[in-house]
């Protein structure tokens, strides 16, 4: 009887430590149904591109509506309408802004790719832009008709393309074409359409390529070794 009485207030000594009882505080239970997972805020930095100013050049009129931009110079007009992530504003000195709306991780994204877009509006219309290519092959050549490129690229008849609008294409020494204009993103979409033809093969390099484009050369079969 008095070993049972001694296991007994040892047992709630040790209940009492083990809770806090000895220590002065209590320890407080939760049901297991209320134990949740705590949401971890995710922090949108600032885009370092996004964030830098667009200087406007007095040749280039801006005129800025809502989510719509329009550009005006010396080589010609383009407008861009922007997402509502986010938006555009003027400053008094001229130069033009991107500004996140709001603060989400697309806001983020878009923020530093319409800066971009917006860069390319002002350089475009003031200086234009311009791709180079060079044909490298036996017989590769390029001719100008008028406003349709002739390319002689290997295949049983020439291939011939209409050079779109707002684009002007020049052909040096029957092998170098170089595609320029005020629109980016048009003079990038023809250069590829030209390139398309014939791109270049690894092994001898022989096709249409940039002018900066490097190819990675592959070796052929070697014959065998005696």
């Amino acid at each position: 009887m008095a070993s049972s009485l001694t296991s007994s207030f040892q047992t709630s000594i040790l209940r009492s430590a083990f809770l806090g009882g000895r220590n002065g505080f209590s320890v407080c239970s939760v049901p297991v149904s209320h134990v949740g997972f705590l949401k971890k805020t995710i922090e949108c930095k600032e885009s370092r591109i996004g964030k830098q100013p667009i200087e406007v050049p007095s040749s280039v009129t801006i005129s800025v509506e809502g989510q719509a931009l329009a550009v005006k110079g010396p080589l010609g007009q383009l407008s861009l309408t922007y997402p509502r992530e986010v938006l555009v504003q003027k400053e008094d000195s001229g130069a033009l802004r991107v500004r996140k709306a709001v603060e989400t991780r697309r806001a983020n994204q878009m923020h530093g790719l319409f800066r971009t877009l917006t860069d390319n509006l002002v350089v475009g219309v003031s200086k234009g832009f311009d791709k180079r290519l060079q044909l490298v092959g036996v017989g590769y050549r390029a001719t100008l008709e008028g406003r349709i490129l002739v390319l002689s690229l290997g295949f049983s008849h020439p291939v011939r393309m209409d050079i779109p609008d707002g684009i002007q294409v020049k052909v040096e020494e029957n092998t170098r074409i170089v595609v320029s204009g005020y629109d980016k993103s048009a003079i990038g979409q023809f250069a590829a359409s030209i390139r398309k033809w014939r791109p270049p093969e690894p092994y001898k390099g022989k096709g249409v390529k940039y002018a900066d484009e490097i190819i990675r050369r592959k070796e052929g079969k070697a014959g065998k070794k005696k």
